[in-house]
Parts: C-alpha cells; structure tokens; sequence
C-alpha cells in the first residue's frame, strides 16, 4: 500500500508491531479485560456491481433541535427497495505476508467514506470499486494515528490524536480536527502527556505514556492525556479549558455525543495488593460543564468493578463489568449522576459488547448496546440447539424493566447497530448461508421490522466481515464494514486483501 511512511516499527510485520505494544500490555491488565464486539457476520454469495452513477438521497441528518457544531445524529429513512448491492469497495491486491497496518477510525458523510491508515486520513468519492491512489483527498500526519472518536459533527468534521513523528518512542501529543468532505485540517494542537501511575505530567525515558483519548460533544473537541482533561473549539481550536488530576485518580477516557462525560481510574496504594491485581483500581464516571470544564457530579463504581464503558451521555447509561469477562451490567443514571435503574446482563444471558484495544482509548464505541427512546437494547447470547438464533430485547431506563423483544427466527442472528430517531437499526445475519444477510429497522413500540435491504457477500470478503476487528457505520443510507488492521495475506490465500465494503440499496444507485 502507499500509505505512511516507509517501513518503520509501524508498518513491518505484525510480529514487529507486537512487540512495539508489549509494554502497554502490563497496563491493559489495570483497566480490562478482553471484550469482542460480536460474531462474524454472513459468509457465501457475490455482490452486484451495479452499473450506473451512485447518489444517494440524504436522510433527515439534522434534526430540528440541532446545530452545526452538535454531534451527528441522523434518522435513516427505508430505501425504495430492498435488493442490496455494493457502494463502495477498498481493496488492495499487493500487500506482502510481512506488511501490517493499523487501520484506526471509519467515517462516512453523503459523498465521502473516510479512514484512518497509519499515519493518513484518507477520503473516497462512493460509488467507486478504490485501490490506495484512488482517493479524493488525502491528509498526512507527522506519526501514526492513535487515538479517534467515533463521532461526527452535523458539518461533517470528527479529530483523532496522533505522534508527534514515526519514531517509537514518539508520544502521541497532539490533536487535529478535520473535514471529512475535502480532508481539510481545521485546526490542530499538541496537548501534555503523562506516564502510567505517575502523579507528575511528564514521562521520563523509557516510561509507558498514559494512552490518551479524544471525542466530540457540543462546539467541543475534549482529550484526555491522563492526569488531565483539555477542551478546545470547534471552530478555532481554541483552547477552552483544562482540568488536571493530582491524586491517585487520573483520568482515563472521555465519552461525549449529547454530553461530556470523563472516565476515572483510581489506584489503591494497598502495597498487599499485587502490582497487576484488579482490586487496585476503582472507578469514577463525572460529567463536565462544556463553558468551564467543571464537575457537575461524579458517579463512583462499587470496589470489585473491573471496567466501565460509556454507551451513552444522554441519557447516561453505563456498562460495567464486575465479574471475570464481559459486561455484567448496565447502569442507568439520572440527569444528578444518581442511580435510576440497575439492568442484568444475567451471566451472559445478555451481551453488552463495547470496542476495546490496547491501543486506542474509546470508551463511548458500544456498538451493539444502542439507546433512544428511553430504552437500552442488546442482544442474547446465541442459542444454538438444531439451528443457531438469538434476540434483542430492550430494557426501560426508568425502571430496568424488559419491554420489547425481537426474534431472530431459525438460521438467523439479530445484532444492534445504532438508534434511528426511534427506531432500532440491526444485523440480521445469516447462519445457514441460504438466505441473505439484511439491514432492518425494528420499532420499539409496534415490534415491528422493516427490511432496509438484503444483500450477500463475496468469499474474499468473509473475514473482512468479522465485527471483532471491524468498524460497523450506517449513514445516508449505506452500510459500510471497514477493518481496524490490515495484514498481508499468507502465500497460499487469495492476494485481495479488502479494507472497506459499504452496501446500498440497488433503488438508491440508480437515482
């Protein structure tokens, strides 16, 4: 591929790479365990290349009661048919065994699917079957990509943080706030950088940085760096405020969307405690006041929690694990940070599944655990028996109370993408491979669902669909796959490796 720089600890061999990442290691251990998104999704049959130009009619983007600069929240509207076909295609077919690349962040507007690859922000015009070369812009960074936000300003704009060079040891420091439509760098800054478990704002060498992290809420750009929190302007990147941490409490991960929440994790000077033990740390959840960057409550998790997750900042809604793997519950807090409603997972019963990487801090990225409309819905465990099934089920925020349930039927799986004003967008995902897969719209009130459209996928592509290491989008009509690495295939696999799919509706092509 012809992004980044030249072969560096940061695009070699995915045995080089890990090596690079076995220092943070130690520190994954302190804030989570392991969590997966979901399972692979829909294997077999081939795409229709659609002939003609690609436009696509956009959905209610803004709604009413927002602005230009508040967080992206946009209602989907039913194509005018059903029979799926593909969007937009980046591949490549000249990666060798030993090339590696990180593939961080995936964002789509009316015109542009955009990515992150190493050190580049690139933009594709849709419509287009793309090979690295092909894109519309393209936005080099001076190190590798390694913080981003899931989300996306009303004007199409969205950060990520990235290192100050290619060298290893380069901290990651600074912050850019980009177009998605025209790749233009609005603004960026550098921010402080902090050692893990230091009280002191800069790491001596040879120390682990503290992994910062980045998102969006109303006119605000906010980075956590570790012993504190920075927020700068959309507009300007004027910095805004700064809070900092001098205690045993730094903070470790910011939530934003329809409010500005700030994850905290607390070390236990308990010298009995082994130096890795979970029962060192503890958590904080506080939401901040976009003006001043001052606290306006501040949640603390029971001791024994081992993670925290942010699904959602308005209305709040957290996930916790307290038991070995996974989440085990979901937390709904009022507008005060008090407890409304405490939700079981039941032991696996449920699954709340939410990003997580040694890598990238995104605390606020929980896919298949969507809000709206005064309800949480997730997704069962499989049942597989004869055939394999599921069902998403929500749960009211006001009471913890079940109230719709949606069935996946025989050979089928049902997973949660993302709220669409009111209704629920999902997965539903072939498991005998003779029925398509399907984007559909499920209604909370009626239990009603509503095929988007259904489509199959091409062989090549049956790893790429893997939500493990996939980022999942529904935007403008169009559901796009694109993967969060890239290795070069092995000498005896197929030489396409492909790094993003997005699908339509055949109706929505031809317009």
């Amino acid at each position: 591929m012809s992004f980044g720089p030249p072969p560096s600890v940061y695009t070699q061999s995915a045995m080089t790479a890990e090596a690079v990442r076995t220092g943070r290691r130690r520190r994954a251990l302190l804030w989570s365990l392991a969590v997966v998104l979901v399972a692979a999704l829909g294997t077999g049959g081939w795409f229709l290349w659609g002939a003609g130009s690609v436009g696509s009619k956009s959905p209610t983007d803004t709604p009413s009661a927002q602005g230009r600069l508040d967080v992206r929240e946009s209602v989907e509207e039913p194509p005018a048919g059903t029979v799926g076909t593909m969007a937009f295609r980046l591949s490549v077919d000249d990666m060798t065994p030993e090339e590696s690349y990180e593939m961080p962040g995936m964002w789509a507007t009316d015109k542009i699917l955009a990515k992150g690859i190493n050190k580049t922000l690139v933009g594709f015009r849709l419509g287009t079957d793309a090979s690295p070369g092909d894109e519309k812009w393209k936005l080099a960074l001076d190190g590798p990509i390694c913080g981003y936000t899931r989300h996306v300003t009303n004007e199409n704009r969205t950060a990520v943080l990235y290192r100050a060079s290619t060298d290893e040891e380069a901290f990651c420091d600074h912050v850019v706030f980009f177009d998605l439509d025209d790749g233009r760098r609005i603004w960026s800054h550098d921010f402080p950088v902090a050692a893990i478990g230091t009280t002191t704002g800069t790491p001596r060498n040879g120390s682990v940085q503290d992994p910062p992290s980045v998102t969006l809420t109303h006119d605000t750009v906010a980075v956590t760096w570790g012993r504190g929190t920075v927020a700068y302007g959309m507009d300007h990147g004027t910095k805004r405020w700064s809070t900092s941490n001098t205690g045993a409490c730094h903070d470790g991960g910011a939530a934003g969307g329809g409010a500005l929440l700030v994850r905290e994790e607390c070390w236990s000077d308990d010298e009995s405690l082994a130096v890795d033990s979970w029962e060192r740390i503890t958590y904080k959840v506080r939401e901040v006041d976009l003006a001043t960057g001052r606290t306006l409550w501040t949640y603390s998790a029971a001791k024994g929690v081992r993670q925290v997750a942010v699904p959602s900042t308005d209305p709040v809604v957290l996930a916790v694990s307290a038991g070995e793997t996974g989440f085990t519950e979901l937390l709904s807090l009022d507008a005060d940070g008090k407890n409304r409603a405490t939700i079981s997972l039941r032991n696996g019963t449920y699954v709340g599944d939410c990003s997580y990487s040694t890598d990238y801090i995104v605390i606020d990225d929980c896919p298949t655990i969507a809000v709206g409309d005064g309800q949480v819905f997730v997704r069962s465990k499989d049942v597989i028996e004869k055939t394999t099934s599921n069902w998403i089920i929500g749960f009211d925020l006001a009471t913890g109370d079940s109230t719709q349930k949606f069935e996946s039927g025989a050979n089928t799986l049902l997973i949660p993408v993302r709220m669409s004003g009111g209704r629920l967008l999902a997965l539903r995902e072939s498991q005998d491979h003779l029925s398509p897969t399907a984007l559909v719209s499920l209604d909370p009130e009626t239990g009603k669902e509503t095929p988007y459209f259904y489509f199959e996928l091409s062989a090549e592509a049956e790893n790429f669909t893997s939500i493990d290491f996939n980022d999942v989008i529904v935007q403008n009509g169009r559901l796009f796959f694109g993967v969060r690495s890239a290795t070069g295939p092995a000498a005896d696999q197929p030489k396409w490796v492909y790094l993003v799919l997005g699908i339509e509706s055949q109706a929505t092509k031809k317009q």
